[in-house]
């Protein structure tokens, strides 16, 4: 076994990282770390902040969440050193993703965040993401942050009614308006 411990917890976050195809956020690793009791908080983001240093994952802002995936050399440091991830560990990540795939994803697939503009308006982001493709992605101007607030909440509340109606509009026929 491993004499450091952070260099486990790494290896941990390497290896969760590597097992989906989606970004994980700072909250959904605490979750399983903290949960399963198997580090403090600060330890944690120790961690998270020795493998972002060393380019062995990558951290996108959304917002006040961040989100990891791991890097090409975060996947050759997984593949030289994972076997010191003992099978009873792998298998507590393989229950937590498993059991809460579904969510995790969902959680990060939706992104809505505002910033404001030269114009002293502000802008609103809305996407949905599958992997690291995006299915939809607006920005939408407006005149002020509690707008911008708004649209965001309730982009996380309807993003499926919008998504399905924005789609059945774009893609009517044209014989469709005649009617």
């Amino acid at each position: 076994m491993l004499s450091e411990p952070l260099t486990l917890y790494k290896l941990m976050i390497l290896h969760m990282l590597k097992q989906v195809k989606f970004p994980l956020s700072n909250s959904q690793m605490s979750d399983f770390f903290l949960t399963k009791e198997y580090t403090t908080y600060f330890t944690l983001q120790q961690a998270l902040s020795e493998l972002l240093e060393s380019n062995l994952i990558k951290k996108e802002l959304v917002r006040n969440s961040s989100r990891y995936q791991i890097t090409r050399e975060g996947e050759e440091t997984l593949a030289f050193f994972g076997n010191q991830i003992s099978d009873a560990i792998i298998e507590d990540i393989r229950q937590f993703l498993n059991d809460n795939k579904v969510h995790l994803r969902e959680e990060v697939s939706l992104v809505s965040d505002f910033y404001k503009s030269t114009n002293h308006d502000y802008i609103v982001h809305c996407e949905i993401r599958e992997g690291s493709s995006s299915l939809i992605s607006m920005d939408i101007s407006v005149p002020g942050k509690d707008q911008a607030e708004a649209m965001c909440l309730n982009w996380s509340r309807h993003n499926q009614e919008i998504y399905s109606f924005v789609m059945s509009t774009l893609m009517k026929d044209e014989n469709d308006h005649e009617k």
